[in-house]
This record gives C-alpha cells, sequence and structure tokens, in this order.
C-alpha cells in the first residue's frame, strides 16, 4: 500500500507541475518554448479601406511565414467590435497584440486586461491613446507624409517665384486617427508662409482641421463635402489650383466632385496618401496628380523584428534597424500618448507620381496590368 500511495502521489505532483507550467505559459508572452507555439493577435479597423486588407494579409503572411501562429480580425470601423475583438483575443492567450486602432483614444480599458495578463502590445500605423500598455509605436513618420503634399504643391505652382495668387482647399482625415492631425499639420505648416503672404488663398475660409476632417476617412463624405465647396465658392468661374487632401480615400471623393460638379477647365492638382488601385488608376489618368507611399513590406518587416524581439524576452531598440533595409528612425522622445513617451519606430514615406510608378512595381506588392498602362496589386492575381 506505501509503494502504491507513494507512486500516485508521485503522479498527482506531476500533473501539478505540468499544470502550472501550462497556465503561466498561456498568461505571458513567455520566451520558452518555439515559434509554433507563440499566437501574436492583429486587429485591424476595417477591410472598407484597400489599405487596411493590403497591412492585415500581408503582416498574417509575414508571420506565418516566420513560424508564428496569427488570429487577425477586422472590426468594420466600430470602436466596440474592435474592443470586444481585442477582448476575444486576450481570452485566447495570445502572446502578443498588434493593434491598429480605429479610435486610439477607445482601447484603454481594454488594454488594461492585456496588460494584467502580460501581453505586450504594439501600435501599429496609429498610436494609441492614454494607456501605459503599449510597449512600442510601429508608423510612418507622419507629420513628414503631409509635408511631402505641401512641399509637392509649392514646388509645382513654383510658389517661391511665382506671384500668384492660387485658390487651394484642405481635405483631412478622420479625428479619432491620431495620425489625421499630423498629416494636416505636416501639409498646412510646409505651405503657411505663402497662405500668410497671400500667394495662397483658401476662398472657402477653411483652414483648421476641424473645418476640413472627414469622419473615417469617407469617401463619399469628401465627396459631399467638396461638392458644397464647390457650390458656394467656385460656381462663378473662380479657378480651384489646388486640393490637398490628406489620404487616397478622401482623394478619391474629392476627385469625383471636381470632374462632375468644378466649373473650371483647368485640372486642379489633387494630393493623396497610400497607393490605392483606384487613385493610382486616376493619376495616370491625370485625375489625381500625386499620391504619398508608406510601403507597408517596410513597415511589416519592422513590426515582425519588433515583435520577434519581445517574443524571445529581449527589449529592441535602435540596433534592431541595422539588419533592417528599411529607411526608419528610432524615436523615444516625439510620441507621447498622454501617459508615456511610447518607442516609436518611423518608416520613411515617398511621393509616387505618374512618372515614378515603377517605384511601386519595384516593392513587388504592385504589377503592370496586360496592357501596361495600370497598375494592380499583386496579392489579386494570386
Amino acid at each position: 500500500m506505501k509503494k502504491i500511495l507513494t507512486s500516485v502521489l508521485a503522479l498527482a505532483m506531476g500533473v501539478s507541475l505540468v499544470g502550472c507550467g501550462e497556465t503561466t505559459d498561456n498568461s505571458s508572452a513567455s520566451s520558452s518554448g518555439s515559434k509554433s507555439d507563440k499566437t501574436v493577435g492583429i486587429a485591424m479597423p476595417t477591410k472598407s479601406l484597400e489599405r487596411w486588407n493590403r497591412d492585415g494579409e500581408y503582416l498574417k503572411n509575414q508571420f506565418e511565414a516566420a513560424g508564428y501562429k496569427v488570429e487577425l480580425k477586422y472590426s468594420d470601423n466600430d470602436t466596440t467590435q474592435q474592443n470586444n475583438d481585442i477582448q476575444g483575443m486576450i481570452a485566447d492567450g495570445v502572446n502578443l497584440l498588434m493593434i491598429a486602432a480605429i479610435d486610439g483614444s477607445t482601447l484603454s480599458q481594454t488594454l488594461d486586461e492585456a496588460k494584467a495578463a502580460n501581453i505586450p502590445v504594439i501600435a501599429y500605423d496609429r498610436l494609441i491613446m492614454n494607456t501605459d500598455a503599449v510597449s512600442y509605436y510601429v508608423s510612418f513618420d507622419n507629420y513628414t507624409v503631409g509635408k511631402l503634399q505641401g512641399e509637392f504643391v509649392r514646388d509645382q505652382l513654383g510658389l517661391d517665384n511665382a506671384a500668384g495668387p492660387f485658390n487651394i482647399e484642405f481635405t483631412a482625415g478622420d479625428p479619432a486617427d491620431n495620425n489625421a492631425g499630423y498629416f494636416f499639420n505636416g501639409a498646412y505648416e510646409a505651405l503657411q508662409s505663402y497662405i500668410d503672404a497671400g500667394k495662397l488663398v483658401i476662398p472657402s475660409g477653411k483652414k483648421e482641421f476641424e473645418q476640413v476632417a472627414t469622419p473615417s476617412w469617407s469617401t463619399d463624405t469628401a465627396l459631399e463635402n467638396m461638392q458644397n465647396t464647390l457650390a458656394s465658392y467656385y460656381s462663378d468661374g473662380t479657378v480651384l489650383d489646388v486640393a490637398l487632401c490628406s489620404n487616397d480615400s478622401t482623394a478619391l471623393g474629392v476627385a469625383q466632385a471636381i470632374t462632375s460638379d468644378y466649373a473650371g477647365s483647368n485640372a486642379p492638382i489633387v494630393t493623396g496618401q497610400d497607393g490605392d488601385i483606384a487613385n493610382l488608376k486616376n493619376i495616370v489618368d491625370g485625375i489625381q496628380t500625386m499620391t504619398v507611399y508608406k510601403n507597408v513590406s517596410d513597415e511589416a518587416s519592422v513590426t515582425l523584428e519588433v515583435s520577434k524581439a519581445i517574443l524571445a524576452g529581449n527589449t529592441p531598440d535602435a540596433n534592431l534597424l541595422s539588419s533592417l533595409s528599411a529607411e526608419a528612425s528610432f524615436d523615444t522622445e516625439s510620441y507621447n500618448n498622454g501617459v508615456k513617451n511610447v518607442p516609436s519606430y518611423l518608416l520613411v514615406p515617398y511621393v509616387i507620381t505618374k512618372d515614378s510608378l515603377q517605384k511601386l512595381v519595384d516593392t513587388g506588392l504592385y504589377q503592370w496590368d496586360s496592357d501596361n498602362k495600370y497598375l494592380e496589386s499583386t496579392a489579386s492575381t494570386t
């Protein structure tokens, strides 16, 4: 009986130890175990904008190719749904969360749960506000995106030499998106001296972000807003020289309004951002002038390396960039989310025009169509 009792006790202790080990591993981003034991939870805002489909699928493929499991959720631009999606991933025991927030100010309570479960959080593309649960931020230099748009307008109009005046209207992004203010400010401040000097005129008088913001980056809202602006300030033949749009989804609506409702005979400069397929077609057709491109493969490669370091129990820093080809910087001071300075990896965007579309093909994410005229996504052909 003593031998039997001893064996039973030993077995019970073994089971208990195994159980404790499993509980500890599931409740934290432990560095033990293989990559295939670790799951990355990716929360994307919506499938209604092309760029988030592109980002989500590319990230999923890259993480799976590196040997990780992936749980990918799209939240239909619904903040409640995104919170629920993230809570579901926390309950599923993911080892790391990567979140492109719909509204960066609505996730703090949910991310308290992630912190309590020892799950690190990477804010992807959009900074998450008012929480100390965010470990890192990976994005592009968002102020520079707008600055590139403003400088493009400056150079196209020759503002340093031309007498002017030229008329300009602004279309900004979603007030819930922390990046939208950076885009607008970068563009406006690049042009402010010319506005102050009277070389650039805003007939509508709308020069504050709040006056030109576009909720949810909606194409339809941008279309309606520009139609109203054209009807109110340009119906008498007043020339519109520039429609400065913060991104491609708003530029699509603005360009549609100009095509259908603008009384002038000129083709205004129309800016954008993202490299969406419909907008690239408009660039070829002369309806949109440029877009600022943010290479998702570069953003994903940096995000992957940051995630790998975290999951291995290491602390990512500037040295991480030395092994990558992506042009980026490490910044620990510029992005404060209201609670802390979030260590940030900031990539460099660049301008695409009709003459430089081949640069997109060179990324491997685009290819020429069968007529060699327009670009299409390589993802759509696989």
